[in-house]
């Protein structure tokens, strides 16, 4: 007679932790929520680069880089969320879609996201030499995707501070946290380091968009 391999509570509330499915639905929630607001962030550090770009264009080029980690995640978690709703998953045809004006958003965000990021890496490589048709492709991409993100954000914006409050509230303070915590917490970081990774190892592509500002600006100066 086969013997079934016991699994210990312990073990089990550990799997539940890492395991990013843990939360059900409001686990995707807090992910998408948790990553949305680190996006937020890093754009408005993007958005103070363009204010002095001339001095700042490493932060820009490394900061554009980075964000790549947490983006694939946002969309990773709303792809998710987007499959499993409309793949008839009890949970999540339960809790229902998002507001019709951000679904009818979400394509414009995707497509902007991808073409902003996109044109970026390619500006990078093809380097200021071929600005001319790229740059306006990134410039208005850009604006396009600060503008329907902002959007996505408002419309999002009452449930925010209940979802972070939620996510990491302390125990016997508030409401327990979702499971799956430690697992979106992982996903998190190692979105996090994989942008990192990406900005550290394509440094030395910086050097032509470092050398074409400073002789920009050096003949600005004279």
């Amino acid at each position: 007679m086969a013997i079934e391999p016991r699994i210990s509570p312990m073990r089990t509330r550990v799997g539940e932790r890492l395991l990013l499915s843990a939360g059900g639905t409001s686990g995707n929630e807090a992910l998408t929520t948790v990553t949305g607001t680190l996006l937020v962030v890093l754009l408005a550090v993007i958005g103070l680069t363009l204010l002095r770009l001339r001095t700042l264009m490493w932060v820009h080029l490394f900061v554009g880089l980075l964000l790549i980690g947490p983006v694939t995640l946002k969309l990773a978690s709303t792809g998710y969320r987007f499959v499993r709703y409309y793949t008839h998953n009890a949970a999540y045809r339960m809790k229902g879609p998002p507001p019709a004006i951000l679904r009818s958003l979400a394509p414009l965000v995707v497509l902007s996201t991808v073409i902003v990021f996109a044109s970026g890496v390619a500006l990078l490589f093809t380097g200021p030499s071929e600005r001319g048709t790229l740059q306006p492709i990134h410039k208005i991409s850009f604006i396009a995707w600060t503008a329907l993100t902002g959007l996505h954000v408002l419309g999002h914006l009452p449930e925010i501070p209940g979802v972070l409050r939620r996510e990491y509230a302390r125990a016997g303070i508030e409401s327990p946290p979702t499971p799956g915590r430690s697992g979106r917490t992982f996903a998190l970081a190692g979105a996090l380091v994989g942008g990192v990774v990406i900005a550290l190892l394509l440094i030395p592509e910086f050097s032509s968009w470092m050398h074409w500002n400073s002789v920009l600006h050096g003949h600005g100066d004279h």
